[in-house]
């Protein structure tokens, strides 16, 4: 069951809350979340599209990309590469990358163990492809990404497990070393915005997390579609109904309920602290998050967006941040 502890001082006010199954803690306030002072934002494990990324993962990162050499970056640049140019998510990227520098030090190696070759040590006797194609970048990489999609549920996974089920290797825990590593260079390399969904800025806004870019573009694709309670879509939304589509979209799972989304839909923190992708709630009394009557996703600039009752349409709104019923926290799906 998940627990919220809630503590207003005069002075200064923490808001803390804890999940009982580990995913995250988020802690504003001026008691500092990272040991330098100032307000921050603690993340046990981030896991909105790339994680988890455990505390210090981007200092770990940083360190042992700087490590890689031309050869091996140019190998995590064609991963990136054809992985965009495949329209595959950046998970998919950073689970080769974790594969590839497991198995071969992100090199296209000529040798092996028994007949494994290249930079997933791919072995022709069983049946990747003939020494010639798996020795070539371009061939293994497409090959391994053809492997990953065929995995059950490869985009909930942890990447090193995903990495393991196309590689099948006898040290399956191995792949997890380069998490923090990959997820960096996907960064760098693939210029993706903080690629652990943590939350940084995007362009000209601050993103909530790396879900919440794909969750905004999907639900700003229904603006002008009727509301209808209970509405899943594709062209009748509720209020909840069309978040749950949303972050789906992101490959995020939340509950289909207004009020189970506020409860357990994400890491929660003050409301006047949303960020675009945030959902922000409302309640008849917001002391009681079983009252929670509507939901929208925060977009910045004082907007939401959302299904606002029957004879209305999916539209974007003004918030008024004294409203009496907005409840006090908003919730950031993902994390």
């Amino acid at each position: 069951m998940l627990k919220i502890a809630l503590v207003v001082a005069a002075v200064v006010a923490v808001v803390a809350v804890a999940v009982t199954n580990g995913v995250s803690t988020v802690v504003n306030g001026t008691t500092p979340a990272d040991g330098s002072g100032g307000v921050g934002i603690r993340n046990v494990g981030c896991n909105a599209s790339i994680g988890p990324w455990e505390g210090g993962g981007e200092e770990k990162g940083r360190n042992d990309a700087s490590r890689l050499n031309e050869e091996q970056r140019g190998t995590v640049a064609k991963i990136i590469s054809i992985g965009q140019e495949r329209r595959l998510p950046p998970l998919a990227w950073q689970i080769a990358i974790q594969a590839g520098m497991t198995e071969s030090g992100l090199r296209s190696l000529d040798y092996g163990d028994r007949d494994s070759l290249g930079i997933f040590q791919m072995r022709p006797s069983m049946g990747w492809g003939s020494p010639a194609e798996v020795t070539d970048p371009v061939y293994a990489i497409n090959k391994f990404y053809d492997v990953l999609v065929n995995v059950p549920n490869w985009e909930e996974r942890r990447p090193g497990d995903s990495a393991q089920a196309v590689e099948r290797s006898a040290f399956p825990d191995r792949y997890h070393n380069w998490e923090a590593m990959a997820a960096f260079l996907i960064g760098e390399l693939g210029n993706v915005v903080d690629p652990a969904g943590c939350g940084e800025s995007a362009g000209e806004f601050l993103l909530a997390s790396s879900a919440a870019g794909t969750a905004i573009e999907f639900t700003k694709q229904q603006l002008g579609e009727p509301y209808l309670w209970g509405g899943n879509g594709p062209d009748q939304w509720d209020c909840s109904g069309i978040l749950v589509k949303a972050f789906a979209a992101s490959g995020v799972k939340i509950p289909r309920v207004a009020n189970d989304q506020y409860v357990s839909g994400g890491a929660h923190l003050p409301v006047r602290e949303a960020k675009a992708g945030d959902l922000i709630f409302w309640a008849t009394n917001p002391a009681e998050p079983v009252t929670v009557h509507h939901v929208a996703m925060y977009l910045g600039n004082d907007e939401y967006i959302h299904a606002p009752q029957t004879g209305d349409v999916v539209k974007i709104s003004k918030i008024n941040w004294d409203y009496h019923e907005l409840m006090p926290l908003a919730v950031r799906p993902g994390v």
